[in-house]
C-alpha cells in the first residue's frame, strides 16, 4: 500500500523538491492534499501530474480563478484548512508543513490530528508556537521530524545519545557574503550584494537573514525548543563551505559531527523514512571537501545581531514573536531601500530591548490568534518608532 502525503505549501521550494522525490518513486507515495496561498497555476499543475483529489487555496481571488480553470470533476478544491475533516476520514502517513512565515502556525496545528508524522519547515511555527504544536502533537500521538538542515541533523546525530551527556552543540553558519567584508565597507552594501549567498539558493528575505545572521539566531531558538537544550549549551560556528550542519559534544571526549551536501533534498529525502532505504538521488558530498573546514567562532562585532541571545529567556515566550515580527519589518525596510544594511541589525537590538516589549518575556502563547494578533502589533509598533526617528 502507497504512503499517503500532504503538502502544506507546495508551490514553494520545499514542497517541490519533495515533489521531485515523490515523482521518483511514485510506486511508494500518493500525495492526497496540496496547498497554496496564491499561486493557482502551479497548484493546478501539480494535482494533475500527481492525480491529487484535495486541494486548499487561501487567497479568495485566487480560488475564484482556480475554480474557473479546473475542468477536472474529481478535483476538489477548498478556501480554508477547516476543510480538512472533510478531506481526510484517516490519518495520512505524512505531512510535510512548509508555508512561509507566521501564517504557516495556524495550518500546521489543524493538519497534526489528521497525520501520523508531520516534518515541518516552517520555522515560525518551532519559534513562535512551540508550545502549541508541543500539546497537539502528544494529544494526537502524532510524531515529528524537523526539516531545516541544522535541525534535521541534530535529530539524526542525537539518536541514541542520553540528553544529560550533552555539553555543547554546535550550529554552523556559513557567515553568508560578507564574512571577509571589511566593516567599514558594511555601510555600502547594496540589495544586491546582501543577496547573493555564497552557497544555498534562497529566497530574498532568508537570504538577507543569512547575512545579517539572525537566521541562525532564530535556528538556535528552534534547537533550544525541540531538543530541550539551554541556550549556553547552544554555540554558532562559522564554517564558510556550509558542508558541516551540526556537531554534538558529549562528556565522553567525543564530537560527533553530521555534513551532507549543501542541498534541503537530502534531509527532506530522509523524513520521508523510506522503509527499504532508497539509494539517494541527489549528488553525494566529496569527503575530499571536508578537508579545511575553517570553522570558527561567529563575533558580535561582525555580526551585532548575536547580541540578541543575551536577551532571550529560557522558557518558551510571547517574546520570540516580537523577534520575528521585527526583524521581518526591517528586512523589508531595507529591501525597499529604506533603510541601510548595517542599520537592520541595530535598529533591531535598539527597539527590541523597549519595556513594551520586554514585558512579553513572561507571557506564554496561549493561542495561535494572540501570536498573529501579537504580531500584527509589532510590526505596526516597529513602523511607527523607525518612521518617527532619523532612520529613513
Amino acid at each position: 500500500m502507497k504512503k499517503k502525503i500532504a503538502i502544506l505549501g507546495s508551490t514553494g521550494s520545499i514542497g517541490q523538491s519533495l515533489l521531485e522525490i515523490v515523482n521518483q518513486n511514485r510506486n511508494i507515495f500518493e500525495i492526497s492534499l496540496l496547498t497554496a496561498h496564491k499561486d493557482y497555476k502551479t497548484l493546478l499543475n501539480q494535482a494533475k501530474k500527481f492525480s491529487v483529489k484535495n486541494l486548499i487555496i487561501t487567497d479568495k481571488e485566487s480560488f475564484k480563478k482556480i475554480k474557473k480553470k479546473n475542468q477536472n470533476n474529481k478535483i476538489k478544491i477548498f478556501n480554508n484548512f477547516e476543510s480538512l475533516s472533510q478531506i481526510f476520514k484517516n490519518k495520512v502517513d505524512y505531512t510535510m508543513s512548509s508555508i512561509v512565515g507566521i501564517y504557516g502556525l495556524e495550518p500546521t496545528l489543524k493538519i497534526i490530528k489528521f497525520t501520523k508524522l508531520i516534518a515541518i519547515a516552517n520555522k515560525e511555527s518551532i519559534i513562535c508556537g512551540w508550545g502549541l504544536i508541543l500539546k497537539a502533537l502528544n494529544k494526537n500521538n502524532t510524531k515529528f521530524i524537523p526539516v531545516d538542515s541544522e535541525h534535521f541533523s541534530l535529530w539524526y546525530g542525537l539518536k541514541n545519545i542520553d540528553i544529560n551527556k550533552i555539553e555543547e552543540i554546535y550550529l554552523t553558519a556559513s557567515g553568508g557574503p560578507f564574512h571577509k567584508t571589511p566593516l567599514n565597507n558594511f555601510k555600502n552594501i547594496t540589495i544586491k550584494d546582501a543577496l547573493k549567498h555564497p552557497n544555498w539558493k534562497m529566497g530574498k528575505k532568508i537570504s538577507v537573514d543569512s547575512a545579517t545572521l539572525i537566521n541562525k539566531i532564530f535556528e538556535v531558538i528552534e534547537a533550544k525548543n525541540i531538543f530541550n537544550i539551554p541556550y549556553n549549551k547552544i554555540k554558532i560556528l562559522i564554517h564558510p563551505k556550509s558542508y558541516i550542519h551540526a556537531m554534538i559534544r558529549t562528556n565522553d571526549g567525543l564530537i560527533k559531527i553530521i555534513a551532507h551536501e549543501t542541498t534541503m533534498k537530502i534531509p527532506i529525502f530522509n523524513t520521508l523514512n523510506f522503509e527499504n532505504k532508497k539509494k539517494i538521488p541527489f549528488k553525494k558530498l566529496n569527503i575530499i571537501n571536508l578537508n579545511n573546514l575553517s570553522l570558527e567562532e561567529a563575533t558580535e562585532k561582525r555580526y551585532p545581531i548575536i547580541k540578541l541571545l543575551k536577551f532571550i529567556p529560557n522558557n518558551h515566550s510571547l517574546y520570540e514573536t516580537i523577534i520575528v515580527s521585527a526583524n521581518d519589518v526591517l528586512v523589508d525596510l531595507f529591501l525597499t531601500k529604506q533603510i541601510k544594511f548595517n542599520q537592520i541589525s541595530n535598529i533591531f537590538l535598539k527597539l527590541i530591548n523597549k519595556i513594551e516589549f520586554r514585558k512579553y518575556k513572561k507571557k506564554q502563547p496561549k493561542n495561535v490568534k494572540e501570536i498573529v494578533d501579537l504580531n500584527n502589533y509589532v510590526r505596526l509598533k516597529i513602523l511607527e518608532k523607525v518612521y518617527k526617528s532619523d532612520h529613513v
